[in-house]
C-alpha cells in the first residue's frame, strides 16, 4: 500500500526546494521518507497514514508541556479572538518582557522578535553597535541561525577569520568571524591576547544543541567571561535550545556565569514563532528608537504568540515541574544505555534538563572534532529501527533530543523496550 507520507513528499517537491521548510525535515541524513504530522497530543504525534509515534524532537524543544496543551490551546484561541496581529504595542508584550527579566536575571530589559535566527542576528548587530568592532567569536559546531556572518566554519588556522558554509554568504561577510573550537579555553585566550581589542564579541551555545547535546566546560566559559570583561567584548549566550530547556533560568543559572546579552527562543513561544534578545539596560539602550542600531519587525511580540508562551511561562514554574522533567530525561538515557550495554553496542547517552543525547561512541563527546567521529551509519540505522517501532527522534546524528512533561514512565518504558529489540539488530 503507498504511504500518504510518500504521496505528499512527492507533492510538495513541486512547489517547494526539497519537499520541505527546513533541510533537516527532508531526513536526508538518515535517508528515507519523512513523517508529515496530520495532529500531535502529549508525548505523541500521528503521521499521514494515521500511525503514532512517540515524539523526541518536539518541535525542536518548544513544547515542553507536551504538544497541544489544553491552557495553552485555550488562551491561543482568546487571543485570537481578539485580533491576531496589530502592528501596534500590547500589553502581552509588557507582561511577557517582565516575565522574562524575572527569570534570567542577566536580563534588564528585551526585545521580543519572531525567530531564533532574527535574534542571534540582532544581537551580533547589537554588539557590533556598543563597541564599534567589526570582528566576532563563535565556534565550530554551533549553530546561530541562517545569518551570513554566522554560517561559517573554521578556517585554517588560529587567526585565520572563517569560510563561508553556504552559498550566497560573501566572503566580505565571513573574513569578519573566527570560528574557534568548542571548550578549548586557552585557544580563546590565545586569540584575546593577539586581537583582542578588535572583537565585539563571542557568541556561545552554553549548552550546544545543534552537534548533538554537548555540554560546555565550566573552565571554558568562565574564561570566556573574563576576557570579554577584560577586552571589552560581548559575551552572547544562545540560549535558544538551552533557555527555559535546562532549567528554569537557561544554562546561565546552572553554570552561574551572567553574560552580557542572552538570545532566547522555542520555548518562551510554547510553540508559536516568539524569540528574544535581551542583557543590562545599558546595553539595550543602543537599540533604535533610543540609539543607532536598528531593529525592527512588523509581526514581533505577536499576541496571539505571545499568549502561547506566557502561558508556557506560568506552567513550567510550578512546584517539582523540572525536577520531574529531568529525572524523565535521565531515565531515559539510562535506559537507552543499559540496552545498548547489553547488546553489546557501542553507545552512550547524556541528558541536562529536558535535553538529551545519544552517541555512538564509548564516551560523551566534549569537542567538535570527538563528535564528528561519531558512528553516524550506527545511527543512522537505529533511527529507522526506532522509527518502524513507533519512535521519533530527531533525523540526523548530530541534533539534540527532547523530552516533556508528558512523557510518562510508560512512554519511557515503552522507547526503552523499542530500544533492545533496535540495539540487537545492531550488535549482531
Amino acid at each position: 500500500m503507498i504511504s500518504h507520507n510518500d504521496t505528499l513528499f512527492a507533492r510538495a517537491q513541486l512547489t517547494t526546494p526539497g519537499g520541505v521548510n527546513s533541510p533537516v525535515r527532508a531526513f536526508r541524513s538518515v535517508g528515507g521518507t519523512p513523517r508529515f504530522v496530520s495532529r500531535a497530543q502529549g508525548p505523541y504525534f500521528w503521521d499521514a497514514d494515521d500511525r503514532r509515534y512517540i515524539d523526541y524532537i518536539g518541535s525542536w524543544g518548544p513544547a515542553i508541556l507536551g504538544h497541544a496543551h489544553p491552557e495553552v490551546v485555550a488562551a491561543v484561541q482568546e487571543a485570537a479572538a481578539r485580533g491576531l496581529s496589530f502592528g501596534a504595542p500590547t500589553e502581552g508584550e509588557i507582561l511577557m518582557a517582565e516575565e522574562i527579566c524575572k527569570l534570567v536575571p542577566s536580563i534588564e530589559q528585551v526585545r521580543l522578535v519572531s525567530s531564533g535566527t532574527e535574534a542571534a542576528m540582532s544581537a551580533l548587530r547589537l554588539a557590533r553597535g556598543a563597541t564599534g568592532r567589526d570582528k566576532i567569536i563563535k565556534f565550530e559546531g554551533c549553530y546561530h541561525g541562517h545569518a551570513d556572518s554566522l554560517l561559517v566554519k573554521a578556517g585554517s588556522g588560529l587567526l585565520t577569520f572563517g569560510n563561508p558554509t553556504s552559498a550566497g554568504v560573501p566572503e566580505d561577510f565571513a573574513k569578519h568571524t573566527l570560528v574557534l573550537d568548542y571548550n578549548d579555553a586557552q585557544q580563546l585566550e590565545d586569540t584575546f591576547a593577539k586581537i583582542g581589542d578588535q572583537i565585539a564579541c563571542v557568541m556561545v551555545e552554553p549548552i550546544a544543541g545543534n552537534m548533538n547535546l554537548m555540554r560546555a566546560s565550566p573552565e571554558f566559559l568562565h574564561t570566556m567571561r573574563r576576557v570579554c570583561t577584560q577586552y571589552g567584548a560581548v559575551m552572547v549566550f544562545d540560549e535558544v535550545m538551552s533557555g527555559f530547556r535546562v532549567a528554569l533560568g537557561g544554562a546561565q543559572a546552572l553554570y552561574d556565569i551572567a553574560p552580557d546579552m542572552t538570545v532566547l527562543g522555542k520555548v518562551i513561544g510554547g510553540g508559536l514563532p516568539v524569540a528574544a534578545f535581551g542583557g543590562p539596560a545599558q546595553l539595550m539602550q543602543h537599540l533604535a528608537p533610543l540609539g543607532g542600531v536598528y531593529q525592527a519587525g512588523t509581526l514581533s511580540g505577536n499576541p496571539v504568540a505571545v499568549a502561547a508562551g506566557m502561558t508556557t511561562l506560568k506552567l513550567i514554574q510550578e512546584p517539582g515541574f523540572y525536577a520531574h522533567l529531568g529525572a524523565q530525561t535521565r531515565k531515559l538515557t539510562d535506559g537507552l544505555t543499559q540496552a545498548a550495554k547489553d547488546a553489546g553496542v557501542s553507545f552512550c547517552a547524556d541528558a541536562v534538563g529536558g535535553m538529551f543525547g545519544l552517541y555512538f561512541t564509548e564516551e560523551v563527546p566534549v569537542t567538535y572534532k570527538t563528535m564528528m567521529a561519531c558512528d553516524k551509519t550506527a545511527f543512522n540505522a537505529f533511527f529507522h529501527q526506532m522509527l518502524d517501532a513507533g519512535i521519533y527522534l530527531a533525523p540526523s546524528a548530530f541534533e539534540a533530543g527532547f523530552v516533556s512533561a508528558q512523557h510518562d514512565d510508560a512512554v519511557i518504558a515503552a522507547t526503552i523496550d523499542a530500544a533492545c529489540g533496535a540495539f540487537s539488530g545492531l550488535g549482531a
